[in-house]
């Protein structure tokens, strides 16, 4: 979480977007991990799921954004998921993300 409000604070992200679209595909995860380290990689995302060994792209769950830029629709995304699976910190924390972001952007 504290990369994500780094980027944002460094204004790093993407106001309107269709988080659908832009979503990174698993060729756009294979690409970031050739260039960079499992944290790295995690740092993007809000949640780990619970089973999947580390290291693995099935251990990181909501990610924030493309991996350049933090996506405001795809915090969206995280907390209506977060919501729907019951999963109440990470609801809260994309919550807390998407508030830091619009007052960010102002």
């Amino acid at each position: 979480m504290a990369h994500v409000r780094a980027l944002i604070d460094a204004r790093q992200y993407v106001l309107d977007s269709d988080w659908g679209e832009v979503q990174p595909d698993a060729a756009a995860e294979n690409a970031y991990l050739e260039k960079h380290s499992w944290e790295e990689y995690g740092a993007w995302h809000l949640g780990l799921t619970e089973g999947p060994g580390d290291e693995t792209k099935a251990r990181y769950a909501f990610v924030a954004g493309d991996f350049r830029r933090v996506h405001r629709s795809a915090l969206i995304a995280c907390v209506y998921r977060a919501s729907e699976w019951r999963h109440k910190d990470v609801e809260l924390a994309a919550h807390d993300l998407l508030q830091h972001l619009d007052a960010t952007s102002g």
